[in-house]
């Protein structure tokens, strides 16, 4: 296949044999992609593609957002750091607020401002801020988005993938046939309960591991001390995040109140659960939300069937200790996107799109590991229980290097993909936003391209390289010798200490292909 460029000034790829039609529609589906889920994810996963000029559209059972409801309210360094690499990660730092320690077990404080990376700290920042954010880039790219619509069912065949909705309005733009969209792939970011994941008939062990645990949207007579407020006392837990616009968000949980997600829920007690858990209820009124939920931990087992993906929620959820959901899920599309543009672009072969189970499904579970363990330990109240914790706070405290491991798994900047067997140590690894000769990093991963980094007085080649579409070819900003290529999602894919020529375009090509 060689590539071609269409009408709408998009990188296709040319199949002499296609059947001429409308994207999103059967008999166009060569290159489209269906994301299914209009949350963080799924926008960032759907603009990714739509930015490397894959048609996408994204079905939402929801109507367009209109309100300020968000559940997340953390966002970690090496999310900040793939928004970066997107052109938002300054924009969203301005709309939040930054935290550079955290508070654990009441005795831990944990100095942030030691993290390897430009985001050297926490940023609270409300959900729905992400995703105006996430939504603007998405449509600026080309996303057609199909709202109130609801997947019942899928079919995969060889070529594609035919999803079955129920719309109850005509998504303008869609362009669908009724009761039918079609696809070279589809990604399910439809949450915990994904209708993407039980089409395919996935499992999604785990259990329910915090139940009755409220919710409410408050005004504060008093102030809190700290910019996130979190504690745990005896059988209650409460934690305390601003919105910005003068609203705090309360999470609360008393282990002796276990009642059904739809009883009755009253600020009282809201009120109650604080107090047992912070000392005070910070004089909370005017509630404008309230509502019950319960938290699960659980995973699917694959992340891939056939043609069809899944990320986020619809992958795995988890309780909402240490802020990790929404990050996670973001990263699982970063991870996803260019594997997916590369391959319908005819880069690549399909095979790179099994490396997306291999390196983001042991992060989903040593996701679980850690927020459930986080939990546990903060709800301690036997002795043995509190004693554990004691201990491994003081650990903590003391063993500098298990403290930046857990700090590492927590922010999301520790984890690294599997390596070929003799490969360089950096390969797999995530590279931080170096200093280039003309910039930085992440400034030169923008646009979904691979960046390949070489000492500064390395020879150039007198031939244009026929990828510099997909390819920035940058300099150190300091004498370092190694040769470094950076995959658009910031990890390593290859390095070497001075190579020829010849290993650097076979390093290449491995990569990304020839043209």
């Amino acid at each position: 296949m060689t590539g071609t460029t269409g009408t709408n000034g998009t990188t296709g790829t040319t199949d002499k044999n296609a059947t001429p039609g409308t994207p999103g529609t059967p008999d166009a589906a060569s290159r489209d992609v269906i994301v299914v889920g209009a949350g963080p994810t799924g926008l960032l996963l759907a603009g990714d593609l739509a930015t490397a000029g894959i048609p996408v559209t994204l079905v939402e059972k929801r109507p367009h957002r209109t309100s300020n409801l968000s559940r997340a309210f953390v966002l970690h360094a090496r999310t900040l750091e793939q928004l970066d690499a997107r052109g938002l990660a300054d924009e969203l730092e301005s709309k939040g607020q930054t935290l550079d320690r955290l508070r654990l077990f009441s005795r831990l404080t944990v100095d942030l401002t030691t993290l390897p990376s430009r985001f050297n700290h926490l940023l609270v920042l409300p959900q729905y801020e992400v995703e105006r954010a996430l939504e603007r880039r998405a449509v600026e790219a080309g996303v057609r988005f199909a709202y109130e619509t609801e997947v019942t069912g899928l079919v995969q065949d060889a070529d594609g993938v035919t999803l079955r909705v129920r719309a109850a309005t005509e998504a303008e733009g869609a362009g669908r046939g009724p009761g039918e969209l079609r696809a070279a792939y589809v990604v399910g970011t439809d949450g915990m309960r994904s209708a993407v994941r039980e089409a395919v008939g996935l499992p999604f062990p785990g259990r329910s591991a915090i139940r009755s645990v409220v919710l409410a949207d408050v005004r504060l007579a008093e102030e809190p001390e700290t910019l996130l407020t979190v504690n745990a006392v005896g059988d209650a837990f409460a934690f305390l995040a601003p919105f910005g616009d003068g609203y705090y968000r309360v999470i609360g949980w008393d282990r002796r109140r276990n009642v059904a997600d739809d009883a009755p829920l009253g600020l009282d007690e809201v009120k109650e659960i604080t107090r047992l858990a912070l000392g005070r209820d910070y004089g909370m009124h005017g509630a404008r939300w309230m509502s019950r939920f319960h938290s699960d931990e659980r995973q699917a087992p694959a992340y891939r069937v056939g043609r069809v993906f899944l990320a986020g929620d619809a992958a795995h959820v988890h309780t909402p200790a240490g802020g990790q959901g929404m990050n996670t899920g973001l990263q699982d599309a970063a991870n996803l996107s260019w594997k997916l543009a590369a391959t319908l672009n005819g880069h690549a072969h399909t095979d790179l799109l099994d490396t997306y189970q291999s390196e983001r499904h042991p992060v989903g579970k040593s996701v679980l590991r850690s927020s459930g363990g986080l939990v546990r330990l903060a709800m301690a109240n036997r002795p043995w229980t509190l004693a554990a914790r004691t201990l491994l706070t003081t650990f903590l405290d003391h063993a500098r290097p298990a403290r930046t491991r857990m700090l590492g798994q927590i922010t999301g900047i520790g984890y690294s993909y599997p390596s070929p067997r003799g490969a360089h140590p950096l390969t797999g690894r995530r590279v931080p936003d170096v200093a280039l000769r003309d910039g930085r990093l992440y400034e030169a991963l923008r646009g979904g391209r691979f960046v390949l980094i070489t000492p500064s007085d390395a020879p150039t080649s007198p031939d244009p390289d026929p990828r510099k579409d997909r390819l920035t070819v940058a300099s150190w900003a300091s004498d370092r010798r190694t040769t470094l290529l950076i995959r658009p999602d910031g990890y390593a894919a290859w390095a070497a200490e001075s190579p020829t020529a010849e290993e650097t375009e076979a390093a290449l090509t491995a990569a990304m292909g020839r043209d």
